[in-house]
This record gives structure tokens, sequence and C-alpha cells, in this order.
């Protein structure tokens, strides 16, 4: 088979349609545009890839076939018109969202960021805008949806940007193409700091202009329930509904009368429980004083264990 034929073959399994003429082999993508395939090599093989204005007739004058890449098999080039038709309905999609074609979004006047030309914005509500972003995910085109809430300072802000961006700098005055980025940038730094509601993405884009119909009709009652979050909000108390923090204070409890019982004294014979404190004491470092140490302070060697009444001749004198 030629490559052509295995071309054919690939995109046939894709439910692409293709036709071949002299060695040239013509793709459609849209009623206007089509994907034209040039052999180059046929051993290696290899085919130039051309976008081109389809049903144009090759002696026009205005008939320019854009060389875009180059294919070295069918899957390559299966691959190639795949993207190229993705990219096609992204285009499709944003002039749709741009144009207003759609009679479910005739309430919506979208417009091009000047950043990104795959993104529109819509203004919707008091203060808040639809974001589109409509680009081509993995090979697959999808559009993703967010609905912002601007702050009250919004309008203030950006009529002090203006102001600023529109006022002639001396030396450096800045050209109408600068004054708009950096308007843009200003703007996006405003949207970070408001709150954004995510709508979702979606692939099916039928359902994406039911979702946007939605939002404008919405619109005012999601913007008076996003509020800024309070930084200085005092979190509310958390009770333990199954006891734990009973345990802790117990714990506490038992901890604060250890620190009692360990606090240093003295602890003399004379105590009514002797043995006890003397353990207490030795925990918190203090010296028990015996029987013996006091009598001796008294200045008495010791006790004898003679009773102190009994006589005792001298001669039996110890």
């Amino acid at each position: 088979m030629s490559f052509f034929e295995d071309i054919a073959a690939a995109l046939d399994r894709e439910g692409i349609e293709s036709r071949v003429h002299d060695e040239t082999m013509f793709v459609p993508i849209t009623a206007d545009v089509e994907i034209q395939f040039v052999e180059i090599d046929p051993h290696l093989p290899a085919a130039n890839v051309y976008v081109a204005a389809a049903d144009v007739d090759e002696d026009d004058d205005e008939f320019e076939a854009v060389l875009v890449s180059v294919v070295f098999s069918a899957e390559d080039a299966v691959q190639t018109v795949a993207d190229h038709m993705a990219t096609d309905q992204v285009l499709t999609v944003l002039r749709d969202l741009l144009e207003g074609t759609d009679e479910r979004i005739v309430d919506l006047e979208f417009f091009q960021d000047s950043v990104n030309p795959q993104m529109v914005r819509a203004e919707i509500g008091e203060n808040a805008e639809l974001q589109v972003l409509v680009e081509v995910v993995d090979g697959v085109p999808c559009a993703k949806v967010e609905f912002v809430a601007l702050s009250d300072s919004y309008e203030d802000m950006m009529d002090e940007a203006i102001g600023e961006l529109w006022e002639s700098d001396g030396d450096a005055e800045l050209t109408d193409e600068d004054r708009v980025r950096l308007f843009q940038a200003i703007h996006n730094e405003v949207v970070d700091d408001s709150e954004v509601l995510d709508l979702g993405q979606f692939t099916d884009f039928d359902r994406l202009f039911e979702v946007l119909s939605l939002a404008a009709d919405q619109a005012e009652d999601w913007e008076s329930q996003l509020l800024p979050i309070d930084d200085d909000f005092d979190e509310p108390d958390v009770y333990d509904i199954f006891g734990r923090d009973d345990d802790d204070d117990e714990d506490e409890d038992d901890y604060e009368d250890d620190s009692e019982d360990d606090d240093p004294e003295t602890v003399t014979a004379a105590d009514p429980d002797p043995d006890a404190d003397a353990d207490d004491a030795r925990g918190a470092g203090s010296r028990v004083i015996t029987d013996s140490e006091e009598a001796s302070a008294d200045g008495v060697d010791g006790p004898t264990g003679i009773d102190p009444d009994d006589a005792i001749d001298n001669e039996d004198e110890v």
C-alpha cells in the first residue's frame, strides 16, 4: 500500500473522510478549511501538511496553502487532522460566544480577553462577570466556566488604574498596547482577590450554552451569597461530645494534686504518719530527721531504752 492509502485507511477507521487528486490528499476540516497532504518521500515515507481554504480554484491568485507540519506515518497524519479539528471547534465556540449567535446567551455580551485570546468575559449581575476559557486539553476541546463576584472597591480601583495609566510620564510615555496590557494585569490582580464560583468544565458545548443561560438568570442571587470571608472571623467554640475533654480535665487535676504533694517540707518524727511523710519528703529532696538525731540535738547521745522515771544507783550508773 502507498503512504496515501495507509493514511486514508487510518482516517476511515476514525470516521474521517478524505480524497486524493494527483499527488495531494484533501481532508475537509470545515466547509471553509481543509488539510492537504503532499507526499515528498514515498520510501521514508513523508508528507508535507498544509492548511488551505476549501473549494478554491488552484488557479486563483489569492489561493495560498500554508505549510504547518510534516508527517512520517499514518498515525501522525491522523493525529494532525484531529488536532486541527479540535482547534477549529475551539475557534467556532469562541466565535459563537463573541457574536452571540446562540439565542440562549442573547442577554450576555462577551468580549475577548486582551492577554489570553482563548478566554472571553461578560459583565453580569451588579458587579460580577462570567469567564469562559475555551482550549484543547489532551486533544479534546473543552470550556472552563467561572462566575467571579468582584469586590465592592473594584470600580474605584480600576478608575484609579486608568487615571494612572493614561497620564503621560515624561520620557516613559506608554503606547496604547502597553496601557491595555497593564490594565489587564491590574484587572487580573483584582479578580484574584475576588470570590470565584467554579461552574465546571464542559466538552459538550450544547450543555455549555445551557449553563451560561442559567448563570445569567442566577447572577444576582449568586453574587449576594458570595460574601468575602473575614480574616478576623472568630471560630466558634468546639464542644467535645464524646467526653474526651473530661479525661484531660481529670489528668490535669491529678497533676495538680501531685504537684501539691511534691512541695518540699521538713518532716520530724513527731508527725502523725512519719513513714508516709518521710517518703514524700524524700521524693521532694528533703531530709528526714530521725529520733537519734533529734536526741543528739538536745545534748543526749541517743536513746538508751531506759525509763527516765526509774531510779539508778550510782554504782550502776552507765
